[in-house]
């Protein structure tokens, strides 16, 4: 029944298929047309009766010899095969579809139609070589270059060819007009960081311009610029790259927060740090800036006024992370109820430990490390610190 109540609405429309040849036969008034609807008649309800008894492969070899017989029953083919992609039954639907593109007698549209169908087969079934030649092959035709296109633009995401990946990501861009700077920034980005790995510090920063030229607000190029800024020991350099980035999107700066208040202080500019933090308290609705500024005023003025100024800030963004630091400024002010805060540090400790660090904005996917493109949904860029509550 299961199977059956699949096929349901694939049964449903053949038939309409099928009868609609037979009025044009009959309106033809000719024999041979009535002989040959009779036959496609019988072999269609052949197929059929394969499909309900759980015959596919039979099937096939019925439907394709329709095809071969009725131009006209090509769309319906073309849609079986669809149907046995979505079942997850990939290799019939590579072998229906690789037998429409065989055909000899299709117009260059079917031909086109069947090799896209063809393509996302392969897709599917995970022959991404075999995939990539007939999108290449589609996107020279200017009526399928953008789904062809975007196809390829997966394919090399999930080989990592980042250069091919950004090449048909700009011919995308110019062939509709969509744009895709964002997505390109991220392909230079990984270009970078595999440069950087590799220890090309000259074509690193060559791709994080481009990146910047791609997309002027990337926060990743201004975190990995930073990176590189840092391992070179340019601390200013370093400062300012994570200072845009964290600009750009002050919901990253939890990411480079640490690493800019260690250049801060090699540059001895720690004025300039309490401005910038006091900066992204107005922009950033997180606790991370205020933990940073309480640590500041801790090492300058001592422990009553940081833990005097957590307090109100705690008041108007209640945070783990901020409870967690009252806890340590109170006990290091020596109060009463010293068991009570150790009970209290202990809790909220295990509360930060259980809890992500990090969630997508798209489909919620929890991570306790950041992910530029989030495991779940694939989107890049949506993976973000949590706000209020475990590590901020």
């Amino acid at each position: 029944m299961e199977f059956v109540s699949e096929w349901f609405w694939f049964f449903l429309c053949l038939p309409l298929a099928a009868l609609s040849g037979w009025v044009i036969g009959r309106r033809g008034g000719q024999r041979h047309g009535d002989n040959q609807v009779s036959h496609l008649s019988s072999t269609y309800f052949r197929g059929l009766n394969y499909l309900l008894n759980e015959q596919p492969d039979k099937a096939i070899e019925l439907f394709l010899h329709i095809a071969e017989l009725d131009k006209e029953t090509f769309e319906t083919q073309v849609a079986l095969g669809h149907l046995f992609r979505r079942r997850g039954e990939v290799d019939r639907a590579i072998r229906l579809h690789q037998g429409l593109v065989n055909r000899a007698d299709l117009s260059d549209q079917q031909r086109v139609q069947a090799l896209l169908a063809l393509g996302e087969d392969y897709m599917k079934s995970g022959l991404l070589d075999r995939a990539e030649t007939v999108f290449t092959e589609l996107a020279q035709i200017d009526q399928r270059a953008p789904q062809a296109l975007k196809h390829l633009i997966g394919i090399y995401q999930a080989e990592r060819d980042w250069e091919k990946a950004i090449d048909n990501a700009s011919r995308f861009e110019e062939v509709t007009g969509e744009p895709m700077g964002k997505l390109i920034g991220q392909f230079e980005c990984e270009l970078a960081e595999r440069y950087r790995g590799a220890g090309k510090i000259d074509e690193a920063r060559a791709a994080i311009a481009r990146a910047y030229q791609a997309d002027a607000m990337s926060v990743r190029a201004g975190i990995i610029e930073g990176r590189l800024e840092n391992d070179a020991g340019n601390a200013e350099a370093a400062v300012r790259a994570f200072e845009r980035a964290a600009r750009n999107d002050p919901e990253y700066l939890p990411e480079v927060l640490q690493a800019l208040m260690q250049n801060y202080r090699k540059v001895g500019d720690l004025g300039g740090a309490r401005a910038f933090l006091s900066e992204m308290t107005e922009h950033y609705r997180g606790i991370a800036p205020v933990l940073a500024l309480t640590q500041l005023m801790e090492e300058q003025e001592g422990v009553a006024p940081a833990r005097a100024y957590l307090g109100r800030q705690l008041k108007d963004r209640p945070s783990v992370r901020g409870e967690s630091a009252l806890i340590d400024l109170t006990l290091a002010e020596g109060a009463d109820s010293t068991a009570t805060l150790h009970d209290l540090k202990h809790i909220t400790d295990q509360l930060l430990v259980r809890n992500p660090a990090y969630r997508c904005t798209r489909c919620g996917f929890g991570a306790r490390t950041h992910h530029w493109q989030c495991p779940s949904c694939k989107e890049w860029g949506t993976v973000k610190p949590l706000l209020n509550y475990a590590v901020l």
